[in-house]
């Protein structure tokens, strides 16, 4: 019963005037004063941000801030795919003809979640990552491979929370949500970043500019509050780490795995 009552408001809180509030809050100047208790209620480290905490102009100047040059190292090992965010990997595998498996007991279409777009053939027998961001982590979003971005993808939505409890007990919340979907061509083929919008998440917004032409590690985008990005990569192209599983946490930069040799395809 609680979690059916908890389900109903979270229904009803999901919509995007909701959030718009929120983020209106979140980038006005007298939320600054919250940064503080924020900060020490999510344990964040503060010595690691690119800027003192008074330099902050907003709370969410504060939750999209950089950090400090070199505490991310990008792995440069040839061929590798790295993770673009800090998070904790709540799905991944194989995709089976077109479905990501118990992703939270629950399953996804490619084509769903790629919203029926013509590259959805191209992951049919792919492999996936799902990438959860809490409030305590690192919230910009970073190329996972170098190459060229063939194609952006804005997917309006809803906004239901992608935590624990939203990807267990709310209806396909990653294929539901709004998202923001950027297709980069590399050597092997092609990988498909998902930006998958949430609850208090006022907007994912590119960097900018923008290029074409990007190196692993680049920034890319970034969250106005936590999220979740789904790293998709094409059939028959990668091999991830064997250590790596469900519950793992990932850094930025960090190697995910390998993209196979073009000669090898």
């Amino acid at each position: 019963m609680k979690k059916t009552i908890f389900r109903l408001l979270t229904e009803l809180s999901s919509r995007k005037s909701i959030s718009r509030l929120t983020g209106a809050i979140a980038k006005s100047k007298a939320s600054r004063s919250f940064i503080p208790r924020f900060a020490k209620t999510y344990g964040i480290r503060i010595e690691d941000a690119e800027k003192q905490l008074h330099e902050y102009g907003s709370l969410n100047d504060f939750f999209t801030r950089r950090l400090k040059p070199g505490l991310r190292p990008i792995d440069t090992t040839e061929h590798a795919v790295v993770s673009p965010v800090d998070a904790l990997i709540t799905g991944m595998g194989v995709i089976q003809d077109g479905t990501m498996l118990q992703v939270k007991g629950q399953d996804y279409t490619i084509a769903e979640l790629l919203n029926n777009s013509p590259r959805q053939v191209n992951y049919k027998h792919g492999f996936f990552y799902v990438l959860y961001l809490s409030p305590t982590d690192y919230h910009r979003i970073h190329t996972p491979t170098s190459g060229k971005i063939v194609e952006k993808e804005h997917v309006p939505g809803k906004v239901y929370p992608v935590n624990e409890f939203g990807l267990r007990h709310m209806r396909r919340v990653l294929s539901r949500n709004e998202r923001l979907i950027t297709y980069i061509q590399h050597g092997s083929g092609e990988v498909a970043v998902v930006k998958v919008g949430a609850l208090n998440v006022s907007s994912i917004q590119y960097v900018s500019p923008l290029p074409d032409q990007v190196q692993a590690g680049d920034e890319l985008a970034y969250f106005e509050f936590g999220s979740t990005v789904v790293l998709l990569m094409e059939n028959g192209t990668y091999s991830s780490r064997p250590e790596l599983q469900v519950g793992s946490r990932v850094r930025m930069g960090e190697a995910l795995g390998s993209l196979k040799p073009s000669s090898t395809n």
